[in-house]
């Protein structure tokens, strides 16, 4: 029995040692924080490592200083020109400042929460429905930097600002489906036309090209015509100075047997016609005379 006895208070004695041990001695990671209090009086922030604390003396508050995000639920705003929207969005923050995280504010989540919601009422207000639907980037830098200001006072650091969906009234979704559609057949009807344009542009500046080919076809056709004349002319006109009379006048007999072949009954010779008959005449052998 007293075996027993004794097993307990070990036991119990180990139990209480341990405890003693572990609120002594703390393993902070990189990315936490310890708060420690002493006798209810902040002495400050401690960490990362391994970190001894007076037990009973010394309460350690743990802080997670990782970047977190907020999710604010959808949210019934009044624009500047009296339209009913709805928005929801995400808030992303992390903790700057250990100590003021846990001193100025009991819940820092739950209180930028409630910031972000009455932030993004007063901005919606100041706008007018156009203006929300298509600055969103807009809105999203004027919430984080009102939000900001506010949650700087208590160690946070707002990052970022998200709006993640805008719902606008039925009847403003009903017009904005509507000029959509008439958008989307303007733009159909603009590249329909444009691309008409274009092909009447490209057919022009075939038919352009191909005149101009065509042209300057029939120039170099006319340029070797000429040149062949030319070469003819010269050639006719080297062989006519190599010709006697007697030559010409045999091609002047030449051309009245072709003359005499057709069926005119009239014909007109130059004057110089006689003259090139002459060296023929000489030529050729008298008749024989006839005996009386």
């Amino acid at each position: 029995m007293t075996g027993w006895i004794v097993l307990i208070i070990v036991v119990v004695i180990l139990l209480i040692a341990l405890k003693f041990i572990t609120d002594m001695i703390k393993i902070v990671k990189e990315y936490e924080r310890l708060v420690v209090f002493r006798f209810g009086r902040c002495i400050g922030q401690k960490g990362p490592g391994i970190i001894f604390l007076i037990p009973i003396l010394d309460k350690a508050i743990w802080v997670d200083l990782r970047e977190r995000y907020l999710e604010v639920p959808r949210q019934t705003c009044i624009t500047k020109d009296n339209a009913s929207i709805s928005i929801d969005f995400l808030v992303y923050w992390k903790v700057s400042d250990p100590v003021q995280s846990v001193v100025q504010v009991q819940d820092f989540g739950g209180a930028t929460r409630g910031i972000a919601m009455t932030t993004l009422r007063a901005v919606v207000g100041d706008l007018i429905l156009d203006d929300v639907l298509a600055k969103r980037e807009e809105i999203n830098n004027v919430l984080r930097g009102k939000l900001d200001d506010v949650t700087s006072r208590w160690g946070g650091k707002i990052t970022s600002v998200e709006i993640r969906e805008i719902e606008p009234p039925k009847d403003v979704q009903d017009a904005m489906t509507k000029q959509m559609s008439a958008e989307r057949s303007r733009r159909a009807m603009v590249t329909a036309a444009e691309g008409d344009r274009q092909a009447k542009i490209t057919i022009a500046d075939g038919e352009r090209q191909a005149t101009v080919l065509r042209a300057e076809g029939d120039k170099q056709s006319a340029i070797l015509r000429a040149e062949g004349y030319a070469l003819a002319l010269d050639k006719v006109f080297q062989i006519a100075r190599t010709l006697d009379a007697n030559t010409m006048g045999l091609q002047y007999l030449e051309t009245l047997k072709s003359l005499g072949s057709g069926p005119s009954t009239k014909f007109i010779f130059p004057m110089e016609f006689a003259s090139f008959l002459k060296p023929i005449l000489n030529i050729a052998p008298a008749p024989p005379a006839t005996q009386k």
